[in-house]
């Protein structure tokens, strides 16, 4: 596996612009999440609650902690492989990490329109995929 290219405060300062705006349609953008990553694999689907409420909110509380502590990554880091680890257990292999990856930029693609330019979308590629290289990471 190779090392995840650093983040720069750039790409730290566009994901968190973008997320207070996600913040702002959080049941939606929730929802067009997992309807898209249910679209791409419907196996998925199987592995949370038939009802979504209470995982949507989950889902938005994480992202938000994740984003607002990328600021701090030494203390983050940790956190991020501890939820990989969790995620493993569900039965989360590596390559699930692209899809919700994929998911996550179609919903982020949708929820913020003309505001989710290419230079965004680079940046929430690149701390997308730091992160989810951290959760695969060995324990």
């Amino acid at each position: 596996m190779s090392a995840p290219t650093a983040l720069t405060k750039h790409d730290i300062a566009l994901v968190q612009e973008d997320w207070d705006k996600v913040e702002q349609i959080g049941p939606q953008a929730a929802t067009l999440l997992y309807d898209r990553l249910f679209e791409l694999a419907p196996e998925a689907r199987e592995l949370f609650p038939a009802d979504l409420e209470h995982q949507k909110v989950k889902l938005i509380n994480m992202f938000g902690a994740a984003i607002s502590g990328l600021s701090q990554l030494e203390v983050l880091m940790p956190i991020i492989r501890l939820l990989g680890r969790k995620h493993v257990r569900f039965g989360v292999k590596n390559e699930d990490y692209a899809t919700v990856g994929d998911a996550l930029i179609w919903t982020l693609r949708r929820g913020l329109g003309t505001e989710f330019g290419p230079e965004h979308e680079a940046a929430w590629l690149k701390v997308y995929g730091y992160l989810a290289e951290a959760m695969k990471a060995p324990a």
